[in-house]
């Protein structure tokens, strides 16, 4: 399996703002036309009488959880994909999320779940994320799945028979669809968190990229972004990344989201890491929101398809 294919069809290639300005990465035309062509292979599993579904699990009311795994179900009904859903309340106890998974694990509808996070405070993913059947691994992080990305595997670069974590496989998705090189140049990623960083540098590797994973303790994170032919921004830092951090013509992914009070209105709204001003130098930059959240959400269907269609052969 290819971490992601090339684009069959052109994309919308519109500047931010005019000639020689960056051009806009369309996650969300992407992501739809990524769900048409798993609509097609659902439709298949269904004629040869397999029918994929989706799990969710989650814990408590915390409004993005709720919001995103709403649009996960969403976006399986659109496709045909069935939906399983556990949620628990907030007070839910370590033992009460382990017998969700074990009970996911063993529910013959569910192809493959996800164990939305973050958890209640006190309570640690990783022993959750563990107890999943790796096969079921929608979200691409279970430590066996993580591990395909360091061991070598038949195939070569890139070729990884395993679920891919969402936001990285999104990422190098947007990448390919816009035909920016990723293979022998430098990608500075910022932040090194579980679902995006951490597993993105290695995904990036295996694609023949040189990563460099900036943190809080990075002593020059400008600098180390001057010199990148791709900026990932994942560090939840509202206009973070601005214009003179970035190399003329470098593509750079805003995955960061926070939620900015405009002053005059009084009225929150959704910004990025990256300066919007950044368009005027970089050469191609993908919004917030419209970007790389759509991608992620449909990199976690087709993880379900593909454990659907490797369970059929």
């Amino acid at each position: 399996m290819s971490a992601s294919a090339p684009s069959v069809a052109p994309l919308p290639r519109e500047r931010w703002a005019g000639e020689g300005s960056a051009v806009r990465i369309d996650g969300t035309a992407l992501a739809a036309r990524t769900l048409d062509d798993l609509k097609t292979r659902i439709d298949r599993l269904h004629d040869h009488g397999f029918r994929p579904g989706l799990g969710t699990i989650m814990v408590g009311q915390n409004p993005g959880s709720v919001s995103y795994v709403a649009g996960k179900h969403r976006d399986s009904a659109q496709i045909g994909l069935d939906s399983v859903r556990i949620d628990l309340p907030e007070t839910a106890s370590a033992a009460d999320i382990r017998g969700a998974i074990l009970q996911m694990n063993d529910d013959p509808r569910v192809t493959a779940f996800i164990v939305q996070l973050p958890l209640p405070q006190g309570i640690d993913p990783i022993p959750m994320l563990e107890l999943m059947n790796p096969s079921k691994d929608a979200d691409g992080l279970h430590p066996t799945n993580l591990g395909e990305l360091v061991l070598a595997v038949p195939g070569g670069a890139g070729t990884i028979d395993a679920p891919l974590p969402c936001t990285p496989r999104g990422i190098v998705a947007m990448l390919e669809a816009y035909e920016v090189p990723i293979r022998g140049k430098h990608v500075t990623i910022i932040g090194q968190g579980l679902t995006v960083g951490r597993p993105l540098g290695l995904l990036l590797t295996r694609l023949e990229a040189t990563a460099t994973l900036t943190h809080s303790l990075t002593e020059d994170v400008a600098a180390e972004c001057r010199r990148a032919d791709i900026i990932v921004a994942a560090a939840g830092v509202a206009g973070l990344v601005q214009p003179d951090w970035v190399k003329p013509g470098a593509a750079v992914i805003d995955v960061g989201i926070s939620r900015v009070v405009d002053e005059s209105t009084g009225k929150a709204k959704l910004r990025g890491d990256v300066d919007p001003a950044v368009a005027q130098v970089a050469g191609f930059l993908s919004p917030t929101p419209g970007g790389v959240g759509p991608m992620t959400r449909a990199m976690l269907m087709k993880n379900v398809v593909e454990a659907a269609e490797r369970h059929l052969h």
